[in-house]
């Protein structure tokens, strides 16, 4: 089995729910997905590492001089398990990425307010995600990225549940990578 076939069979097994759900929209869908499941497994995280720095070494192949991603995070909490993870598994192989959350709200406290971790101005970033659909989230974090001096580069979820949020990247000019979609997982998109 490719660890790509291996990562979309553990999602399966352990994040894929089906029934009747609300999401946070307020939308009916027939299946929900949970991606932390897979991300909060050690296989699990090992498998999206594998998968996201694979992603990661294409967009830094790709810069053209711009130098490589030096940071990975998101928006608490749906990040947080991915992008510690992902930089975990990279610093074992030689590669190091700083990580960082981009906090709800803002805090008296801490370096940036929002900022909880190791973002740098300049750094380049991937923007990091468990699970998204209309990419509300991963945008949010891009913006207070922005804010902090640093350029999110791209969007890395796990899962792509909703088929619209390449689009919305692309709109600020950010790639869009997920690294398995709806329509892998044997569903169709529930879009915006």
């Amino acid at each position: 089995m490719s660890d790509r076939a291996a990562l979309i069979a553990h999602l399966l097994e352990h994040s894929i729910r089906t029934g009747d759900f609300t999401l946070k929209s307020g939308r009916k869908s027939t299946w929900f997905c949970d991606a932390k499941q897979t991300a909060c497994r050690a296989e699990g995280i090992l498998l999206v590492a594998d998968a996201a720095l694979a992603e990661i070494d294409a967009l830094d192949a790709a810069a053209e001089g711009a130098g490589p991603i030096t940071a990975i995070g998101g928006l608490t909490a749906g990040a947080d398990p991915v992008a510690f993870g992902i930089a975990a598994v990279a610093a074992t192989r030689g590669r190091h990425l700083r990580s960082f959350s981009i906090r709800k709200e803002s805090k008296d406290h801490g370096v940036q307010g929002r900022l909880a971790g190791a973002l740098l101005p300049g750094d380049r970033v991937v923007i990091t995600e468990d699970t998204v659909t209309r990419g509300t989230s991963p945008l949010e974090a891009a913006a207070a990225v922005r804010a902090l001096g640093a350029e999110p580069v791209a969007v890395l979820p796990i899962v792509d549940r909703g088929g619209t949020c390449g689009a919305a990247a692309a709109e600020t000019g950010i790639a869009f990578r997920p690294l398995v979609t709806a329509l892998d997982l044997g569903f169709p998109y529930e879009g915006p």
